[in-house]
């Protein structure tokens, strides 16, 4: 019995290598085979246990296999409830609405209607910028400097990183790239240099259908835009006629500590594009919160099959209804927030010439490193020591904390523990270099 399960897992292993194409990349940081998940913890084949501080890159927010979700929607299904809809009106779509509305929208004041989208945060994107362009008449797209908004043609556009840029295959259009706050450090105010921009009619700027943006940018190494930035921008956006639109796919539903990113900084953004942690669940859903004055769609005239996943609606109104009905889960939130930068920043303070600062907002943090390189290798090693962590920015030189925002505090504490160790291993480390392209360390002899 264990010579056929050891044959079965050579087996799993080498389909991927035999079937799954190149372009896998989150397989190659974490090479195993993963079979089990629960809360923040999750299993490999061979019985390993990890604590899982990447959550499915922020579509996990909520944990894995959350007992609530799950017990809702399994007795959603033994009913015989619509699985797969298109745009039809059914009941698990309507509950969905008068959550998001009950305790979301009406709340805060925001009169947005929903767009369901197909099931990727880049279908939402897609969706919100052909919007602002149907809305405006006009084709140009403000985006910033390593914003990321997806892979298909048009998100990948207003993508900053150019290896996704690359990847395209042809010329990106209809798209200007502009500096970020603190892209040229404290001392460059680009909110006046975009007004420049905007004003100078020999700039070679376009007037924009829209400005897009992420308030904490998630795959661009977690810069967060300051608060006096933001409300300058939607000052800038209102005084020339431009669309705002915040994609809260990776910061929202929580992750900075408010439902929405934007919140802290009182904006309302004339379209929001969501996803990843909306369904709660890890199920495919994204849609588009579109101000109700500029709603001007024709019917059908943005679709997609996929739009109606009604699995997804039943978990993100449950996960609605359960975690955001009152104040106390944004409490447990800014406790954490609080603990886990603190946490960080100690391991700045002890190693001050490897480690630059700590990044981002809430739950969504990490620590820049100088090295790229170590950056590579701290990764490595708190994976090889039972944690789950991945790394963004740039040059990949950040490490990225996306824990689920449900984490017992111990394991919390267990994963932050693990990420130390690996800080002190790597950064003790006398010499670092770099072997067949892979960072490797050398240790001095004891």
């Amino acid at each position: 019995m264990l010579e056929k399960s050891k044959s079965v897992l050579a087996y799993q292993a080498t389909i991927f290598d035999r079937l799954e194409s190149g372009v896998q990349s989150y397989a190659r940081c974490f090479p195993t085979t993963f079979v089990r998940a629960r809360g923040a913890e999750v299993w490999d084949a061979e019985g390993r246990r990890f604590v899982d501080f990447l959550a499915g890159a922020g579509s996990l927010n909520y944990g894995h296999n959350n007992p609530i979700f799950k017990e809702a929607l399994i007795s959603y299904i033994e009913g015989d409830g619509i699985t797969h809809s298109l745009d039809l009106h059914t009941g698990a779509k309507e509950h969905f609405l008068n959550t998001l509305n009950d305790f979301i929208l009406k709340p805060r004041g925001l009169d947005y209607v929903v767009q369901f989208t197909g099931p990727t945060g880049t279908n939402a994107v897609e969706a919100a910028i052909k919007l602002a362009r149907k809305v405006t008449g006009r084709t140009n797209i403000i985006s910033f400097t390593n914003g990321f908004h997806g892979c298909t043609l048009g998100s990948v556009a207003l993508t900053g990183n150019k290896y996704f840029r690359d990847a395209s295959g042809v010329p990106m259009q209809n798209a200007t790239s502009m500096p970020y706050d603190g892209y040229f450090g404290d001392g460059v105010d680009t909110i006046a240099y975009l007004e420049m921009m905007l004003s100078d009619p020999s700039s070679g700027v376009s007037d924009p259908a829209a400005v897009i943006l992420e308030t904490v940018q998630g795959e661009g190494g977690l810069r967060a835009a300051r608060t006096e930035w933001l409300r300058r921008l939607q000052a800038l956006c209102r005084a020339r006629n431009i669309l705002l639109i915040v994609d809260d796919i990776q910061a929202g539903c929580g992750r900075t500590g408010s439902f929405f990113s934007f919140e802290p900084a009182g904006i309302v953004p004339d379209i929001v594009t969501l996803s990843k942690s909306l369904s709660a669940f890890g199920l495919p859903m994204a849609i588009v919160l579109i101000n109700r004055s500029i709603d001007c769609w024709k019917p059908g005239e943005h679709n997609g099959t996929f739009r109606g996943n009604n699995h997804a609606f039943v978990t993100a109104a449950t996960a609605i209804e359960h975690y955001w009905s009152s104040a106390s889960f944004t409490e447990s939130i800014a406790q954490k927030s609080r603990h886990l930068g603190e946490r960080l920043q100690r391991l700045v303070d002890r190693f001050p010439s490897d480690l630059c600062e700590v990044r981002g907002r809430g739950m969504m943090r990490g620590i820049r490193c100088i090295d790229p390189a170590k950056a590579a290798m701290i990764s490595a090693k708190a994976y090889e020591n039972g944690l789950i962590i991945e790394r963004s920015g740039p040059h990949d030189e950040v490490i990225k904390c996306l824990m689920p925002l449900t984490i017992e505090n111990e394991q919390f504490d267990e994963g932050l523990d693990i990420l130390g160790s690996a800080f002190e291993t790597v950064c003790s480390a006398q010499n670092v270099r770099s072997i067949n392209g892979d960072p490797a360390m050398i240790f001095a002899a004891e």
